[in-house]
């Protein structure tokens, strides 16, 4: 498994990522190919896991502080923090759960941010989401709020330092 940069990704590899990305908009959201080249426009990482012959296993898209990005969750920590990696979503396909793959790019995230103090990122709580629950738990993220970004949506607000996320897993 190797990790391709998606600003330079082939269209293929984008087609990949918004299938990807549909099979759980319920708990990111929805994205076309004109919001996903939005998204690699501003981001400051965003990555994909391949397997071999270029077939993806996940991605992670995530932004620094002062992008021009208009997510109500991303404006909620720009709002309190001055340094932090915001992860604004990561998925792995089902065939790939359980292999490491999100640690992998959330290790990789915190490593290309090393001068932000901490990884941020939103749980869903309704429409509940209890493997992402468990997966960022098991990593050390810590609730710091609670908010409802959207109608019928309701999410939990949660950070770790920097430090203790870059490296822990290449």
């Amino acid at each position: 498994m190797h990790r391709i940069d998606l600003a330079t990704a082939a269209p293929d590899m984008l087609g990949q990522v918004l299938a990807a990305n549909a099979a759980v908009a319920a708990m990111t959201s929805p994205l076309d190919m004109r919001a996903l080249e939005s998204l690699l426009t501003e981001a400051a990482f965003a990555a994909a896991m391949v397997d071999r012959g270029d077939v993806m296993t996940g991605f992670l898209i995530g932004f620094g502080p002062g992008a021009a990005y208009d997510s109500p969750n991303y404006r909620w920590f720009g709002t309190r923090f001055d340094r932090f990696a915001y992860v604004d979503r990561v998925v792995t396909v089902p065939a790939a759960q359980g292999r490491g793959v999100a640690r992998k790019l959330y290790a990789a995230f915190a490593d290309a941010m090393p001068q932000q103090e901490r990884l941020v990122c939103e749980v869903n709580l309704l429409p509940p989401n209890p493997g992402s629950d468990a997966f960022h738990a098991a990593l050390g993220f810590r609730e710091v709020g609670r908010g409802s970004p959207s109608p019928g949506k309701q999410v939990r607000y949660l950070a770790k330092p920097i430090d203790a996320a870059a490296g822990a897993d290449p």
